[in-house]
């Protein structure tokens, strides 16, 4: 359907300004993190730094434990998107494939961890994690990660393997190929859409999260990024600069996963979405 010209110039306009705004708080950090300590109290504020400096990144990267929270993040969320990926895989094939008994009582059951309010969950669980030994340990956040990702993984993977149709593996099976052997060479790589958005969606959500790491990593030695940044912040003042070139730390790794996997990833979310 063509669209008149007015239409096309509100929907352009629209989009610039949405655009804006989605950009405006990046802007605002990157500005703000060369900016000196000074530039950023002055009322009203400059939109521009009047001397730009890399010392709020020296101070990050050289005299701050934001390095080591930076790996204890890539080991941890990392470690936990493909423990979530591997078994969400096998269980949302069992769901898309086979038909057993009790199937939509299990495939809702799945949703009640993602239901269940933070608070709820939070003693039990470090309850559990301290009877395993696993509290300030990899292990601990990785499972408890795990815990938050795997449910809606599970459905959106559930929808995506639902699509893909079921003659191509029947086809395969006369062929003699195995179940695994159909998964592996047959349904996950026509799937690598929705295995990118779960990919996404999971490795994000655990980069970012601030309570389960607060409460279940005490220790410097396993604290994420989310948790360093607090300690740019005393009881009578807040390094602002520093917390801007920490945040910019934090924040470049998921701006660059989105950019190279933006195609996919909206491809599989959407295929999730709709289908099945």
């Amino acid at each position: 359907m063509n669209r008149s010209v007015p239409a096309t110039i509100i929907i352009a306009v629209a989009s610039i300004v949405l655009v804006l705004v989605c950009l405006f708080p990046f802007a605002w950090m990157a500005l703000s993190s060369i900016k000196a300590l000074p530039e950023l109290y002055t009322v009203p504020p400059h939109w521009l730094p009047d001397a730009p400096t890399i010392a709020n990144y020296v101070k990050v990267i050289f005299n701050s434990n934001i390095p080591r929270y930076f790996m204890n993040s890539v080991i941890i969320s990392v470690g936990s998107t493909l423990l979530a990926l591997i078994l969400a895989i096998f269980a949302s094939y069992g769901f898309a494939r086979f038909d057993f008994r009790g199937k939509p009582f299990f495939q809702t059951f799945v949703l009640v961890g993602q239901l269940l309010p933070t608070a709820a969950i939070i003693v039990p669980l470090f309850i559990t994690l301290r009877y395993l030994h696993l509290v300030n340990t990899y292990w601990g956040l990785i499972l408890v990660y795990m815990i938050i990702t795997l449910p809606l993984s599970v459905w959106m993977l559930t929808s995506y393997f639902k699509a893909i149709p079921i003659e191509l593996e029947e086809a395969a099976i006369v062929d003699g190929a195995s179940r695994l052997g159909i998964l592996f060479r047959i349904t996950l790589p026509l799937s690598t859409p929705g295995l990118v958005a779960v990919l996404v969606y999971a490795f994000v959500t655990t980069w970012n999260e601030f309570i389960f790491a607060l409460c279940f990593a005490t220790d410097s030695s396993v604290k994420t990024l989310p948790i360093g940044l607090a300690e740019f912040s005393t009881e009578f003042n807040t390094d602002w600069g520093g917390v801007m070139a920490a945040s910019m730390v934090m924040t470049v790794p998921i701006a660059l996963l989105f950019l190279f996997f933006q195609n996919l990833f909206v491809g599989g979310l959407t295929a999730g979405a709709t289908k099945g």
